[in-house]
């Protein structure tokens, strides 16, 4: 079942509200239906989830602990999913987001060399900002309604592999007591 898989790789609960920025959520992170495990609050998570890896901002998992309470999606993997988007994947992922909103914008590509400085930050975003923002947006949004159907999909064709599963033993076991009690009779 899903369930399982998920809850072995799941961070703690624990954790979670002792997160520096999330623990300013306090008494919402207290609503078991943001814990809870099922097709609905996964499917949500991950639509929450990779939306906010999307976002070129900082502080994404506070975004996404805020989104996950708004639409109660499980939370912990509402603000796993962030991490998609980390120190190794961030320059490649928001280069495609960035060269997706020129092609939509239909705007020039405009050159430039991406470095970590408050001076780079400060002038070089203020001429990528509106592609990077509009390409950011609409590629979290496509994939993370994407992945929302996926998941969905995927949990209904895994539980029913089990329900599947499931019948066929008791299929079996009804067969073999049928012939027991007919070879017992005879």
């Amino acid at each position: 079942m899903p369930r399982k898989f998920i809850k072995r790789h799941m961070p703690d609960e624990a954790m979670i509200k002792e997160h520096p920025h999330l623990s300013k959520l306090g008494k919402f992170l207290h609503d078991p239906n943001l814990w809870h495990l099922n097709r609905n609050s996964v499917s949500l998570a991950f639509l929450v989830g990779i939306f906010c890896a999307f976002l070129p901002l900082p502080l994404q998992m506070l975004v996404a602990a805020v989104l996950a309470i708004i639409v109660r999606s499980n939370l912990p993997i509402s603000v796993g999913l962030v991490w998609i988007t980390n120190p190794l994947t961030i320059p490649p992922i928001f280069y495609f987001t960035y060269r997706v909103g020129v092609m939509v914008l239909d705007l020039p590509v405009q050159e430039f060399e991406m470095e970590l400085s408050v001076e780079w930050i400060t002038q070089g975003v203020s001429q990528i900002w509106w592609p990077l923002l509009f390409g950011s947006l609409l590629c979290g949004v496509v994939f993370s309604v994407a992945s929302y159907f996926a998941v969905r999909y995927l949990w209904l064709w895994r539980v029913s592999i089990d329900w599947k599963k499931r019948s066929a033993k008791r299929s079996e076991k009804n067969r073999k007591r049928k012939n027991g009690n007919s070879n017992n009779s005879e």
